[in-house]
Formats: C-alpha cells, structure tokens, sequence
C-alpha cells in the first residue's frame, strides 16, 4: 500500500484549476485515495472532491495539494502549519519560488510521493501576538507599514530585550528565509538560503544613516516598538494586513522551526528558481 490515502487540495481564488483537479481525482479514482477540498472552493468548482472545513482538511489530508503560485502555496502551508503533512505545489500560471511541478507533472507526482521517493524541506515560520487581535504566523514576513498619507512607520528594534535601532521607514519587514525573496528582497534585502534557520529584520526606504538588514538566530525574538512619531501602521502577515498598530503599541516576533514541510522531487533548486523568477544575470564586465 502506497503512503497517500487522503489527498487535501487548495485551489487559487481565480485561476483555473480544473485540469488539474480532474487529473487528481482521476489518479485517486485508481488507488482508492479520497480527495478532500475547502467547502468554499469545492462549491465554486462544482468537483467530485469531499467538502470539509479548514481543520478537517488539515487533520484527515497526508499531502496537500496547493494548486495557483507561491500565494495559494503560503496560504496552504499556514493551514497546515506545526504538522508533519507534506505539501506540493502545483503551479498555475507565473513561475514561483515554492511550486515544484507544473500540472503536466502531475501523475508521476503523486505516484512518486505515494512510493516515498521524494525529499522533504523543511519550512520556518515568524509568529506574532498582535494586540487585540491574537496570534499570526506567516512563512514569507510579517511587516509594519505606514499607512498613505498617516506619516512614516518610526519603530525601535530589540533584540532579546536590547534595544538596537530606531528606524524611520516606509517599512520595517521582519522575514524568514523564504520570504528573503519576496517584500525583503525589494527592499534590499539579501537572498537567503531556505535552508539556513534564521530571519531578517529589514526597513524598506528608510529615512536615517542606518537602513541595513539585521540577521537574527533563529532561537532569538525581535520586538518592535511603534515609536510616538510614528504613524499608524497596517500589519501585514504574508501580504495580507491583519490589523493595525498606534504609537505606543509593540509586537514581538519569534521564529518556529519547520512549520511547514514543502516536498521536493529533485526536479530543479532554489538557486535555479532564483535566477529565473528574479532574472539574475551576471556583470557584464565580467565577461
């Protein structure tokens, strides 16, 4: 018997996503896998898959199936976060950093998960009390950022309780090694390994001497402090805002090891993902 019984699958809001739905199901169909889908998505795409809710989907899959980009992939990875579930990413559309295969690939895919061929990469995650509203968790970063026309994010960094620096930015980001390719990376941030058990403290346009990014230890927290000059700043949790801090308010971010299990079929590698997403290329005076 192969290592897949249940098939959880997590579609884009907006992309079409039938070919690869109807070529899952119809790989189960043979092995007697059942396909589980979110209610909501399930209903919009009228399929064969068993409709659950978010917990069910998590608790009963062993492997998810993200199927859009690196958005639908961050959203299946934080529905599945502090489980040991493998999760695929299916790509739809725009080449990202987090997808493995593209829909063609699918059927050797899963044949070659349900024979344990495959690797697992562990993922971290950043995570967060925010007053007033609860814990977050997000595998690309978690940022402060100013609010239009409300003034900048003016934010003290701690370390460990040490106060480090006070910036004056569009944006303090606070991401993981995955996300070092995403809101960091615009920011001038560096490309980190996703491999290497760490996170970025980085302010993105920022309006002092010091606009460096600081390299923090995984078993290490930062606090951010919203200075009095600041302005309102919308918290954002993987690009999505999840509430809002005032001067006076803070937040510490800590990290979680392998929050998220992304599976690998040795098919390419980051440093291939990120030449091609980011379109690297080399000095021309060092031809």
């Amino acid at each position: 018997m192969g290592m897949v019984s249940t098939v959880g699958i997590v579609l884009h809001p907006r992309r079409d996503s039938r070919e690869a739905i109807e070529t899952i199901i119809d790989w189960a169909r043979a092995r007697q896998v059942t396909v589980l889908g979110l209610r909501e998505e399930v209903d919009r795409i009228d399929c064969s898959a068993v409709a659950v809710d978010a917990a069910s989907l998590a608790g009963r899959s062993n492997l998810l199936v993200s199927l859009g980009g690196d958005g639908t992939m961050l959203r299946a990875m934080r529905l599945n976060a502090g489980r040991s579930t493998p999760v695929l990413g299916v790509n739809l559309g725009k080449l990202g950093f987090l997808a493995e295969i593209d829909v063609r690939e699918l059927p050797p895919a899963l044949s070659a998960i349900d024979n344990r061929q495959y690797t697992i990469e562990p993922r971290m995650a950043v995570q967060a009390m925010l007053p007033g509203i609860g814990a977050v968790r997000a595998f690309n970063d978690i940022a402060l950022v100013r609010t239009p026309g409300d003034g900048l994010a003016a934010v003290s960094v701690s370390v460990e309780g040490n106060p480090f620096v006070r910036l004056a930015a569009d944006a303090v980001i606070v991401a993981t090694s995955t996300g070092s390719t995403a809101y960091s990376f615009s920011a001038g941030g560096p490309i980190v390994s996703p491999t290497v058990e760490g996170f970025l403290v980085v302010p993105a346009a920022a309006h002092s001497t010091f606009n460096r990014a600081l390299v923090l230890s995984i078993d290490e927290e930062v606090t951010l402090d919203v200075l009095p000059s600041s302005g309102r700043l919308a918290v954002e949790v993987d690009g999505q805002i999840a509430g809002y801090l005032t001067p006076g308010q803070s937040v510490t971010v800590s990290a979680q090891r392998s929050a998220a299990h992304v599976v690998r079929l040795g098919t390419t590698t980051f440093y291939e993902r990120a030449r091609r997403k980011l379109r690297v290329s080399g000095s021309a005076e060092a031809d």
